[in-house]
């Protein structure tokens, strides 16, 4: 289901990096004067559908409105790269990404130095294909039982003799995924500190909604996968060494059915705002926010309104991102 949004998306991507709204600033209240800091992670970090597109390369739908540019605002970071790329799973972060259009993306560990200071990782939803195949039963099996748990049901097999919920399965799985991308992280930047943010709050606590066109039973369900999901990378955060950001808790009444209050968009893809099931501007603001908050212990600053001066933001060769002078967030 992911990679069929990614290819709509890009359909139109031009349209979207056309206009828009400018890049995210920040008014510093703490400089983090000196750090050079790298952004690596997939869709929900790389913002997919987020004005404004940027093109290096098309194909990782990265948006200058991510959580990674309002983060490096908020910290002033001395140079700031952005490596996310939608679709990225944990194996990405050592091998090329295969694209829905364009050349494959370089490893994302290739963004890392020992000159790096500050390491952002937002991963594990893809592996396996966890997220993306659940999305997309969910909403194809519904009708067979609508009050029930046709999801829960499709992604339930005999292994061994005995059922097995798979997706349960696939999310404790992911921890060992994600800590060897860890491992791998702190060997290619080995005097950066390394922070490792959750997933954000997709449903409510209870009810349901036509935003998410889930069966009934499976809301709880699918809860269950994602707080899975989460443990597991938190877990992973823990045995090596990162400090792990909970942004659960931040999107508290915030999720895909909260109406106008959402931070994190439903089943529709919404061009110029966000890819389905994946956080608005909003919810990347708040994604930094609170990653700035586990870092710092403070409040972050308010956010400027004026865009970065011309020529700030550079494209590196090899498509591996951007880089940002010091100037390029204040």
């Amino acid at each position: 289901m992911l990679r069929r949004a990614l290819v709509t998306a890009l359909l139109v991507l031009s349209v979207v990096a056309a206009g828009g709204v400018a890049p995210a600033t920040a008014r510093v209240a703490d400089p983090a004067a000196g750090v050079d800091y790298v952004a690596l992670g997939d869709s929900y970090s790389a913002g997919p559908l987020i004005p404004t597109a940027r093109r290096d390369p098309d194909g990782c739908l990265r948006s200058t409105n991510n959580y990674p540019a309002y983060l490096a605002g908020y910290l002033d970071v001395a140079t700031y790269r952005d490596v996310t790329c939608s679709g990225a799973r944990s194996s990405d972060f050592e091998q090329r990404q295969s694209l829905v259009v364009g050349t494959p993306a370089p490893p994302q560990l290739d963004a890392l130095s020992a000159e790096t200071d500050l390491v952002t990782v937002g991963i594990g939803g893809n592996d396996f294909g966890l997220f993306g195949s659940m999305i997309d039963t969910c909403q194809r099996v519904r009708e067979q039982d609508p009050e029930g748990r046709p999801c829960r049901a499709a992604f339930t097999a005999r292994v061994h003799g005995h059922r097995v919920d798979t997706k349960l399965r696939d999310a404790r799985r992911v921890q060992h995924t994600v800590g060897h991308a860890l491992a791998l992280v702190h060997r290619h930047a080995p005097n950066a500190r390394v922070v490792v943010l959750g997933y954000p709050r997709l449903l409510p606590v209870t009810g349901t909604c036509a935003a998410v066109p889930f069966a009934t039973g499976d809301y709880g369900w699918a809860r269950h996968v994602e707080r899975r999901l989460n443990r597991s990378i938190r877990n992973a955060a823990a045995g090596h060494h990162a400090t792990y950001v909970d942004l659960y808790p931040a999107f508290l009444r915030h999720d895909a059915c909260a109406g106008d209050q959402a931070w994190i968009n439903g089943s529709q893809v919404k061009i110029g705002l966000a890819l389905n099931f994946h956080p608005f501007q909003a919810g990347e603001r708040e994604m930094a926010r609170a990653t700035y908050q586990q870092l710092t212990g403070s409040v972050a600053p308010t956010d400027g309104d004026a865009a970065p001066p011309p020529g700030s933001i550079v494209t590196n060769p090899g498509g591996g991102g951007a880089a940002v002078s010091p100037s390029a967030r204040r």
